[in-house]
């Protein structure tokens, strides 16, 4: 069989903030919408706004990650693959689909103050990562705890 791709890339904000529960097996899941934005001219030569929303979720500690930092307003670079799950509506008998993201790495892209949560610029590589996402107290803090065998790359 021939290869094939099923990847994804945003940058959006946030449209509220995160919602993280936890399967029966103790996994963390979370759930949000991002909200991608295109700037277009229409026929008439003026400029139009269009907002698409995408569906997202994170699993284990990238979803821990998402519920610690990331906020209504955040602006994210999100990696992930499409996946659309199908079931039937109890009361209509009818087939109903939901296309989501299915996160694999998140980027925070906004600073302090800006919905980017506590840091600038950090990623995390899903479920795998073993680096504590949790900022420092202080600078002090930070430069006396922090050493180069801390940073994951």
């Amino acid at each position: 069989m021939a290869k094939s791709v099923n990847k994804v890339i945003l940058v959006g904000n946030l449209g509220k903030d995160p919602e993280v529960k936890f399967t029966p097996s103790g996994t963390p899941v979370a759930k949000f919408s991002l909200a991608t934005n295109e700037r277009y001219k229409d026929k008439s030569g003026e400029w139009q706004d269009r907002t698409e929303w995408h569906n997202i979720v994170a699993w284990q500690r990238l979803a821990e990650i998402i519920g610690e930092y990331v906020k209504k307003g955040s602006k994210v670079y999100i990696e992930g693959r499409l996946q659309t799950s199908s079931w039937e509506d109890k009361q209509s008998g009818e087939k109903k689909y939901r296309t989501e993201i299915v996160a694999s790495d998140l980027v925070l892209l906004g600073g302090r103050g800006e919905g980017g949560g506590d840091f600038e610029g950090r990623s995390s590589r899903g479920a795998n990562s073993s680096f504590d996402q949790r900022s420092p107290q202080t600078e002090e803090h930070a430069q006396a705890e922090i050493t180069d065998e801390d940073i994951p790359f």
